[in-house]
């Protein structure tokens, strides 16, 4: 399974960026997926995730900002980022599990400044 994510970039606080996610390779139909997010000197934490089914988890500081979406068709996870806030800026890593095996993207930079 290959993840590669696209969208990040630099944006000025109160903006707004999307990030999209598309899987490849041999991936089961049933599969949870999200982002995760990694600041420098800090540990890599759940931002937001979403089942084959639709339900969605967020964490407490995103909830209300940013909406986690899919396209089951197309292998495709989107985050859409709003209300963008210094303290977002991190790397943003794919993430997908299935058959309990976990894959990552490679990341893409975030940074959110005036």
């Amino acid at each position: 399974v290959q993840l590669q994510a696209s969208g990040g970039g630099l944006v000025q606080p109160e903006g707004s960026l999307m990030l999209s996610c598309t899987a490849s390779g041999n991936i089961f139909s049933i599969y949870v997926t999200g982002w995760y997010r990694q600041a420098p000197g800090q540990q890599r934490d759940m931002v937001a995730t979403i089942t084959s089914g639709g339900s969605t988890n967020y964490a407490d500081s995103v909830k209300g900002r940013f909406t986690i979406s899919r396209d089951n068709a197309q292998n495709t996870v989107y985050l859409q980022m709003n209300s963008l806030k210094p303290e977002d800026t991190a790397v943003y890593y794919c993430w997908l599990r299935t058959r309990g095996y976990d894959y990552w993207g490679r990341g893409t930079q975030v940074t959110v400044s005036s």
